[in-house]
């Protein structure tokens, strides 16, 4: 009975998530006067990223501050979302193409354990970049637009989604998860960090 209901809640969860997401569309981010479309990446005035420092799978502490003069690729993910378990092999790929460019990648998991992370998204998909445990799920949600799908937790409006930080720490793209024009192999990621980098 325990497992069913376990397998219940996280399916409910994620109809919860591709429902809500689904209604992006309708959505404004009141501070920048920007409606959030499904067929663009998110993009706002440009703002500071906010600061952290959250502990790794590996037991060290990593900050914004360790990327510094670099660009750095974020993406904010739980082991039991289907469209983050989907990008992560291609966010791999991501950093071993663009590593030697001074590019970082960095994963943020929401409110799971360091096992369960390890097992089920660390050694899955060989992961050679940092995966850091937000555990209380603070940090993903510093990330999230102001008014943006309020019915939903601060940080569980940037599940799935993915942040480019440039050299000076300012946000210069952000993608909130889009199950219709879902980007799994980091088109407009790259898109963007090929523009960064020239």
């Amino acid at each position: 009975m325990k497992a069913y209901v376990n397998f219940k809640s996280i399916s409910l969860q994620i109809l919860s998530l591709s429902l809500c997401m689904l209604s992006v569309l309708s959505c404004k981010d009141k501070n920048s006067n920007l409606t959030l479309v499904s067929d663009t990446p998110f993009e706002r005035d440009l703002i500071k990223a906010p600061d952290f420092k959250l502990m790794s799978t590996e037991d060290e502490l990593i900050s914004l501050g360790d990327y510094s003069g670099r660009v750095l690729v974020i993406h904010i993910a739980t082991t039991w979302c289907p469209y983050c378990n989907a990008e992560a092999p291609h966010l791999e790929q991501l950093y071993k193409d663009y590593k030697d460019k001074g590019v970082g990648v960095l994963i943020i998991d929401v409110k799971e354990s360091k096992e369960l992370i390890m097992d089920k998204l660390v050694k899955p998909h060989a992961l050679s970049f940092p995966v850091v445990l937000d555990t209380d799920g603070a940090v993903a949600g510093s990330f999230a637009p102001h008014d943006v799908l309020p019915e939903l937790a601060r940080d569980e409006i940037m599940l799935a989604s993915n942040i480019i930080i440039d050299q000076q720490g300012q946000i210069q793209f952000m993608s909130l998860l889009d199950t219709k024009n879902f980007d799994s192999k980091l088109i407009h990621v790259k898109q963007k960090l090929d523009e960064l980098l020239r």
